[in-house]
């Protein structure tokens, strides 16, 4: 079990991203959370094999439609078990 912390820039706020992330996320067994920060960038804790954590990223970078993904800035963490993926405010 891999965790993974990630920001995605672009334009990811206004498209429904978060929504997208916890589809993806539910669909691939993956853990986290996700929310928007104040600077227009997404915030991502994941957790998952590698297997299922590198199909998340390569979604993550296509996005829901109207997204433009410019850059995810990826740092491996700790796991901390989490049991479900949420959508944070």
């Amino acid at each position: 079990m891999k965790q993974l912390h990630m920001i995605v820039k672009g334009r990811v706020q206004g498209v429904s991203y978060r929504f997208f992330t916890l589809q993806l996320a539910n669909m691939l067994n993956i853990t986290g959370w996700v929310k928007n920060l104040d600077n227009g960038d997404v915030e991502i804790v994941a957790q998952g094999s590698d297997m299922k954590l590198k199909q998340f990223i390569e979604q993550l970078w296509r996005g829901p439609e109207g997204a433009n993904v410019e850059d995810i800035i990826i740092e491996e963490q700790k796991p901390n078990p989490m049991k479900s993926f949420i959508i944070r405010t």
